[in-house]
């Protein structure tokens, strides 16, 4: 069959194994609840309400898989999208690269997102649907920043640190996610780069190293992350405006 001809199907990798220890002790960051609900849930959702996403792979903690398939079968969650939980790594590379050898044949569009950003819109996941369906590898939803940066010469927490460098803030984005893939493209980053330490964070980076072109399409201000207690209480605010303005 020829490229043209060959039918687009996107799949979600939603790594969920990490435990969020910025938002201090407890359960793993992704089950940690908003609105009543756990984070990931609302993360699974978010992808599923897309209709190009035909599945969602949820990569949970290595030992809590089962707990997490028992947590998607007691939500409502949209009949059309297929659903799959499988268990991660050490590292959310290793268990982002499970989640894609995870994935069935005819997955052509790969997208991957953080547990963390429970609430993006699913204009922006079409958004960055759209781009990797138009031909571009990789694709990264983001925002200009509204704060300027200085760039410094670290030193040991506490002390101060000489700046180095002020980058012009019109050349910057703050990067979110979902993170738009070519299948091919993303599998090739992940077999050319070995994990170090913690491993890469950032699967555009991942490409980007590979040579391959990375491009930014606008992402939304609610697709913000939920790492420390204050985002929380941002995220129940964005939550309940939600709910009062239209039945979220």
């Amino acid at each position: 069959m020829s490229e043209e001809a060959r039918p687009h199907r996107t799949a979600a990798v939603i790594p969920a194994a990490g435990r969020g220890v910025r938002l201090g002790p407890g359960a793993p960051k992704a089950l940690r609840t908003l609105g009543g609900t756990p984070m990931l849930i609302h993360a699974v959702r978010a992808m599923a309400a897309s209709r190009a996403v035909s599945l969602v792979v949820v990569v949970a903690p290595p030992e809590g898989a089962p707990e997490v398939k028992n947590l998607l079968d007691e939500h409502a969650l949209p009949e059309r999208t297929d659903y799959l939980v499988v268990p991660g790594g050490g590292t959310r590379q290793e268990s982002v690269r499970l989640g894609i050898e995870a994935l069935p044949d005819g997955i052509t569009t790969v997208l991957v997102h953080d547990a963390a950003r429970p609430l993006v819109p699913v204009d922006t996941v079409d958004a960055v649907v759209e781009a990797v369906r138009d031909g571009a590898p990789a694709v990264v939803p983001a925002l200009p920043l509204a704060d300027t940066v200085k760039q410094v010469e670290p030193r040991e927490k506490g002390e101060p640190e000489p700046v180095v460098a002020t980058p012009e803030r019109a050349l910057l984005r703050a990067v979110q996610t979902p993170q738009g893939f070519d299948r091919e493209t993303l599998q090739r980053a992940h077999r050319s780069e070995t994990a170090v330490g913690e491993g890469a964070t950032d699967c555009a980076g991942m490409v980007e190293r590979l040579g391959a072109p990375v491009v930014v399409v606008p992402g939304h201000e609610e697709a913000f992350k939920v790492t420390r207690p204050l985002d929380l209480v941002l995220a129940e605010a964005v939550l309940a405006r939600r709910r009062a303005n239209d039945g979220f």
